[in-house]
């Protein structure tokens, strides 16, 4: 009689594209049943309310001049400012940091050093090079340039012909180098960033979204710490000819340590900005401003506010339990979540709203369950706007139940799907 009841539950499954589905639908009623109720453990939307803590709802319409814009706390990931964040845009020259990542992580594996020379060949110096009257650290037709030269010529100076004597040397071709950035990209979850080339030239192919360009951002101060204080020298002398960092918040006083500027024509200005003060460290992506003026303004208006309007609040410890996820067919019938580190986001000093948050998981979980792996994530609201989002682990294991538990558990779940499938039945449009 047992096993009929199991097999009969699996022809009622759930496909996870319908239970996502579902799970959709359910996070539009503004009255979603609390932690542990039906509805929190069916649809793995699990809201969980938290008190006094606050968030500003006027954060999320701080306005900007930007066309795309997108700004983080480093340490807790927090989002202080959004918009059009996954709108595409041309990178222009913001594409030379992904050539600087790939550089990076070279130098890192050992693959390549510092001494190792690389030619300059016509291709890049007619392409990058004095011929171009584009940025440039001037290398000469047919020398030898090494590595941490090409690396300062990029950082400081925004150099074409550094980063194609790098694609060049690094891959054969800028072509074959435009490819492995692309990879890379997706390998650091830029989803739909693509690259033609390793400057940013126009090309009609190069897209990144100011979200994407962030993360770039953050895996270069974090991943290559030795590395990153490039973007921060305030000049450079290649060929006898003496240049300085062309970004212009380094001497603003405002924590400036990095990162690149851009320009697309019919687009406008663009910048990738990182500054770290008074302990805080903000990565910032701005595009679509309208002159270069402007966006030395914009940027520095906008990480004034981040660093000064917010402050920090914890909001789970070390180790708490954050939530439980439902077991099916275990010796419990849930397990509970915890995030490997204290759960803590900024929020702004004055203004404040209520913060809300979620656990989102696959319901239900299948026993057997181990410990210590990723079950879920806690996405933390200010209002409809998402400021973070924490993977959580499982806490104790839940080994595999009787014959006769698993079969209750069955019809449980079997009653739940009915019913929810129901629901969402008469939900769907149509």
């Amino acid at each position: 009689m047992l096993k009929p009841v199991l097999r009969l539950l699996e022809r009622f499954r759930f496909s996870s594209k319908r239970r996502t589905a579902l799970n959709s639908c359910f996070a539009e009623i503004p009255d979603t049943k609390p932690l542990r109720t039906f509805a929190g453990i069916a649809l793995g939307l699990l809201p969980l309310t938290t008190g006094a803590l606050a968030a500003d709802s006027g954060a999320a319409g701080f306005a900007t001049k930007a066309a795309q814009a997108y700004m983080i706390e480093a340490a807790t990931g927090t989002v202080l400012l959004a918009k059009n964040e996954d709108q595409g845009f041309s990178p222009a020259s913001l594409a030379k940091l992904m050539t600087m990542d790939l550089v990076f992580d070279a130098v890192t594996k050992g693959q390549i050093t510092f001494d190792t020379e690389y030619p300059v060949s016509e291709y890049a110096w007619r392409t990058g090079g004095a011929p171009s009257r584009t940025a440039t650290m001037f290398a000469s037709l047919k020398s030898r340039v090494r590595v941490e030269d090409l690396i300062k010529g990029i950082a400081i100076q925004g150099a074409n012909d550094s980063c194609i004597i790098l694609a060049e040397g690094m891959a054969g071709s800028e072509q074959q180098f435009a490819v492995s950035m692309t990879r890379r990209a997706r390998e650091l979850g830029m989803a739909t960033a693509e690259f033609g080339n390793s400057t940013g030239l126009p090309d009609g192919k190069s897209k990144v979204t100011a979200r994407e360009m962030v993360t770039l951002a953050t895996v270069l101060q974090q991943s290559y710490p030795n590395l990153y204080p490039y973007f921060a020298q305030p000049d450079f002398e290649w060929n006898k000819i003496f240049q300085r960092n062309r970004n212009p918040l380094l001497g603003l006083d405002l924590g400036a340590d990095g990162l690149a500027t851009g320009f697309t024509e019919g687009e406008g200005y663009s910048i990738v900005a990182s500054v770290e003060r008074d302990g805080r460290r903000l990565f910032l992506a701005l595009a679509g401003i309208a002159s270069d003026k402007e966006r030395t303004e914009e940027a520095k208006r906008v990480l004034e506010w981040g660093l000064t309007a917010f402050e920090n609040r914890q909001i789970f410890a070390d180790k708490e339990v954050i939530g439980a996820a439902s077991v099916y067919g275990g010796t419990a019938r849930t397990v509970d979540l915890v995030a490997k580190a204290p759960v803590s986001v900024y929020i702004p000093i004055s203004n404040p709203d209520r913060l809300s948050a979620r656990i989102i998981y696959r319901w239900p979980l299948t026993a057997p369950v181990q410990p210590d792996t990723q079950a879920g994530t806690l996405r933390i609201f200010a209002g409809s706007r998402l400021l973070r989002e924490v993977p959580l682990y499982t806490v104790q294991a839940v080994g595999e139940g009787s014959l006769s538990s698993r079969a209750v558990d069955a019809m449980l779940e079997l009653g739940e799907s009915l019913f929810f499938s129901w629901l969402w039945d008469k939900s769907a449009p149509g």
